[in-house]
């Protein structure tokens, strides 16, 4: 049975990605910015990069796609090159602030999985997109923001006759099949598992869509013979539904350069002792019992499971640094410094629906008030009368004693 993943799980992987990767750079200076080559450094994974870099230009078009007028002539020879001419200087000078470029990144981070689970779909997005006229000379505009797979794109594209433009259905049919007959030379989705697993804990069972019991089933009958026979499965208990949990905290984490050696990809589930080097079909066992075991569980709920019983110095130092801020810290400068990973994910899914931006938003404009009753009436009144806050005292609580510790200590 063909493996099934979760286009929601992958989304719910960037934002959370995205949102740790934007406070190790953002969290000291709210008010930084990014430009062209930062963007293009700013995770180890080159892929991630060039995607961000790729909407970029996208937005970049269709701002530029407005400038239509009654009065001038935006068609002209020499306009049309002046606009070009603009559009090359302008792109030279990206700068772009956390509100602006967390979701891109998230979305990178998105479709950056979605490249090695599925390629195909990265052909349709990436490379078709939207606009008609498919000739291989301009899919090929498209390869500068490809890494992952590209020279299987390429000799796909090869194969295409030139200058003839093709229909999208042909061209997603005849890449599926090209797709299969060049399996063997795909990236390996372990391979760009392990590549985000050192920036945040990921496996690829928390991607599955939903479990295989009869494929588990089957691939532990199917064992090595060299392998211990496990111990029987206690009868199966139906679960009950499980009710909406806060995101886990997420331990700061520096973000490696992409030149070290990769370390080893952090276990997550526990497995049998294997060989030296376990054959696939041994691989595919482990996996299948992975996604059986851990199928009903949310990924944020998956990764929280995770976390080692003993805390490591990380997580120590964090929870003293929660602690403090929340307790006895001293005055602080913003409110962005003030609140910890823990409670800015908590205030978001709590206070603000889940919308991001609509937290930073809120956070920024308490920073720029002159005292701590106005920050509290916009707290108490504004905010509390848009979102409709209700049995949400323990929440809106934490928040006033954040503003009081900024304004009073």
């Amino acid at each position: 049975m063909k493996t099934q993943y979760s286009h929601a799980k992958r989304e719910q992987y960037g934002r959370l990605l995205a949102a740790l990767l934007c406070d190790q750079y953002f969290g000291a200076r709210p008010t930084a910015t990014l430009d062209g080559p930062a963007v293009l450094r700013f995770t180890p994974i080159r892929q991630v990069n060039l995607f961000v870099v790729q909407q970029l230009l996208h937005k970049w078009t269709a701002e530029m796609g407005q400038l239509r007028s009654p009065y001038f002539d935006f068609e002209d020879t020499d306009v049309r090159q002046a606009l070009t001419q603009f559009m090359n200087v302008l792109s030279r000078r990206i700068k772009i602030s956390r509100p602006a470029f967390e979701p891109l990144l998230a979305e990178a981070i998105t479709d950056t999985l979605t490249g090695c689970l599925d390629p195909t779909e990265t052909f349709a997005r990436k490379l078709l997109g939207d606009a008609p006229g498919y000739t291989p000379e301009k899919l090929r505009e498209s390869l500068r923001y490809l890494d992952a797979n590209k020279p299987v794109f390429e000799e796909f594209l090869a194969t295409l006759p030139a200058d003839q433009e093709q229909e999208r259905d042909y061209l997603l049919s005849r890449f599926r099949l090209h797709r299969e007959a060049s399996q063997e030379h795909m990236q390996p989705v372990a391979l760009v598992v392990e590549q985000f697993n050192v920036l945040l804990p990921l496996t690829e069972a928390e991607l599955y869509e939903t479990a295989q019991p009869e494929e588990a089933a089957t691939a532990t009958a199917t064992a090595s013979p060299t392998q211990e026979p496990a111990a029987p499965a206690p009868a199966p208990v139906e679960a009950p539904p499980l009710a909406p949990a806060e995101p886990a905290p997420v331990a700061p984490l520096a973000i490696p350069t992409p030149t070290p050696a990769r370390p080893e990809p952090v276990p997550t589930v526990e497995q049998p002792a294997a060989p030296p080097q376990p054959t696939p079909a041994t691989s595919r066992i482990t996996a299948t019992k992975a996604v059986a075991e851990t199928a009903t569980v949310p990924l944020y709920e998956k990764l929280k499971a995770e976390q080692p019983v003993a805390p490591s110095l990380s997580e120590t130092l964090r929870q003293e640094r929660a602690a403090t801020l929340a307790d006895k810290a001293p005055k602080v400068e913003s409110l962005r410094e003030a609140i910890s990973i823990n409670q800015r994910f908590s205030f978001i899914n709590e206070l603000f629906n889940g919308e991001n931006m609509e937290y930073h938003a809120a956070i920024q404009h308490m920073d720029t008030l002159p005292s701590a009753e106005l920050a509290k009436r916009y707290v108490t009144e504004d905010l509390a009368s848009k979102y409709q806050w209700v049995r949400k005292d323990e929440h809106v609580g934490k928040l006033l004693k954040l503003i009081e510790r900024k304004f009073n200590g």
